[in-house]
């Protein structure tokens, strides 16, 4: 698979699950948002197989988001 085309994947799931979160009350999620919260266990291990990517994507709850979004506002990361 071209990186474009992984690309516009990786884009689609993340719109999926922020749209996901909109219908459950969190209105103002992001797919960026989305995908650094997923992506940031890759950054030490490096980028993981699509199936698992994919998982990862799907398979977020909206309670981790919200720790992951506690903790970047912690260490002062602008959204």
């Amino acid at each position: 698979m071209r990186d474009e085309d992984l690309n516009d994947v990786i884009e689609q799931l993340c719109n999926s699950k922020a749209e996901e979160f909109h219908l459950i009350g969190y209105e103002h999620v992001t797919a960026n948002e989305v995908w650094q919260c997923v992506s940031e266990k890759y950054n030490k291990t490096g980028q993981p197989e699509l199936h698992q990517i994919v998982n990862d994507i799907l398979s977020l709850k909206v309670t981790k988001f919200m720790n992951f979004m506690t903790l970047s506002a912690f260490r002062g990361n602008h959204f």
